[in-house]
């Protein structure tokens, strides 16, 4: 019986196929290690794409003028007028003229724009938008000995009109009219013509301000003040610096009820005002 396969063609056509399979790797290998991957080596431009899209919703229209805002006129330190100064090495308060009114100032305090620094015995340095202003005080006189220096204007006249209000003696009390307060409070310059005062010093502190003088009929008068008292405090705040009497001095206006401490020879007494 002759076989249906010959063995030895069998053998030849495995070996064929072996031989193609060899190959077949032979050529993947060189692809892969020597050609490459898309045919064509070369970097395809890209271009970065925009973001955003500007769309004019609106046709174009002349923009109106923007309206100019006038600027704020700038302050000039010709505005404040040096009248009076104190100055030590734990406080410096001045008074100023500034647009007709009088104020008080103390180390940090501003007017205008400018804040004061610092004080020497006939002058006040200011600053503002960090450079420094000078006021000197011209043509001044000293009230007594380490007492505050004050100026007479002569481009400044006084006020024509006289103090309006009364004093009226309720007993236990006096009642002062508040037009009479306002008034000093807006002239302090008018205050040293009716009555003057001066540091008491004790261990080298001050304790309060002896009044040297009081001008007969004056207000000071009628408040019951006389000449040798020593004012000691105002409302429980002692007068133990002259920034101390400068505070109250401010805040007098504001004040409904006043009681002021006094020393009158070796006794103490209070004396009682009311504002209205």
């Amino acid at each position: 019986m002759k076989p249906v396969f010959d063995p030895s063609m069998v053998k030849r056509i495995i070996a064929i196929l072996l031989l193609l399979l060899f190959v077949k790797l032979l050529w993947f290998v060189v692809e892969v290690a020597f050609f490459p991957a898309q045919g064509v080596n070369h970097a395809e431009e890209k271009r970065a794409k925009p973001l955003y899209y500007r769309i004019r919703l609106t046709p174009n229209k002349a923009q109106p003028p923007r309206e100019k805002i006038p600027a704020k006129p700038v302050g000039s330190i010709r505005d404040i007028t040096l009248l009076g100064v104190y100055s030590a090495p734990d406080v410096t308060v001045v008074t100023i003229r500034y647009k007709g009114k009088s104020k008080v100032l103390g180390k940090g305090d501003s007017v205008n724009g400018f804040m004061l620094d610092r004080a020497g015995h006939d002058y006040a340095i200011f600053t503002k938008g960090g450079k420094e202003y000078k006021v000197v005080l011209q043509h001044s006189k000293v009230v007594g000995s380490n007492a505050i220096r004050t100026v007479e204007h002569p481009s400044v006249p006084h006020s024509s009109s006289a103090p309006k209000g009364e004093i009226v003696d309720a007993g236990d009390r006096k009642i002062i009219d508040h037009g009479l307060v306002e008034y000093f409070g807006k002239h302090m310059d008018e205050i040293e013509k009716d009555i003057g005062v001066r540091e008491v010093k004790k261990g080298g502190g001050i304790e309060g301000f002896r009044v040297t003088y009081v001008k007969r009929g004056s207000p000071f008068s009628k408040l019951g003040l006389r000449r040798g008292d020593i004012l000691k405090s105002v409302n429980g705040e002692a007068l133990t610096s002259y920034k101390a009497a400068f505070d109250i001095y401010k805040q007098v206006g504001d004040m409904q009820n006043m009681t002021l401490v006094i020393q009158r020879g070796n006794k103490e007494m209070e004396l009682e005002y009311e504002v209205n």
